[in-house]
């Protein structure tokens, strides 16, 4: 059975969302705070979290930065905040989707199977062989990314984004293109999202050296493409 982990600091939210997700079939875990929803995170195995944004002491942006330093579990994030930075922010600190209240039941439901539907996929599609270009290495059984051996922690479309580009080296992808592979769901974000995404794992992949960001290539005016650093 699903298991999802509700964070949100209003009782009548958890409430609610544990009826929705019920309905479904889903089993829920609930926190009121950031705190609470490490101690759940230490004691359970969730397959995805809803996490609210605007929380006393511990903000959900926080919570998700802290979280994407040991795991990639899928978040959505849920806010009342609609302004289109804050939707860039929380994709780019490694959230894999948004939803803004108030929000429906459906919408909520849909989105939720969208993200595990994107991880599952992931996991029919993955051998136990592993896809090694230059210096950087994909374990597709666990999902783990490395650089020289050195793990790399990578939000779900982080991992896709590298994914698709190691399956197909020197194939030059649009921002459009990107956003019909990855994105499953009309984001209105548009194209922008994608040269975030790309910034920050670019970003993640140079961290453990530098020439592995060089791996990804922007080909100017058209879009990007993974190859062997020029």
């Amino acid at each position: 059975m699903t298991t999802v982990l509700i964070v949100d600091d209003e009782r009548d939210m958890r409430n609610l969302l544990e009826v929705v997700l019920r309905k479904e079939n889903i089993q829920t875990i609930t926190a009121s705070n950031g705190y609470e929803a490490y101690e759940q995170l230490n004691k359970r195995t969730v397959d995805l979290i809803l996490l609210d944004v605007m929380m006393p002491e511990i903000d959900g942006f926080t919570v998700c930065k802290t979280i994407r330093q040991t795991s990639n579990i899928p978040i959505i994030f849920l806010t009342a905040k609609d302004a289109n930075e804050d939707k860039v922010n929380g994709l780019t600190i490694g959230g894999d989707d948004y939803i803004v209240k108030p929000f429906t039941a459906n919408e909520v439901i849909a989105r939720i199977f969208a993200v595990l539907r994107r991880t599952e996929a992931v996991d029919m599609q993955s051998t136990q062989r592993l896809l090694v270009h230059g210096i950087i290495k994909i374990d597709e059984i666990s999902r783990k990314v490395f650089v020289q051996d050195k793990p790399v922690p990578l939000t779900l479309k982080e991992y896709e984004i590298l994914h698709l580009f190691m399956q197909n080296p020197n194939i030059v992808y649009s921002r459009e293109k990107l956003l019909d592979c990855i994105w499953d769901m009309d984001y209105a974000g548009g194209t922008r999202t994608v040269d975030t995404h790309i910034k920050t794992l670019r970003l993640k992949l140079g961290t453990q050296l530098k020439d592995a960001s060089e791996y990804i290539q922007t080909v100017w005016g058209i879009g990007y493409r993974f190859g062997e650093p020029l």
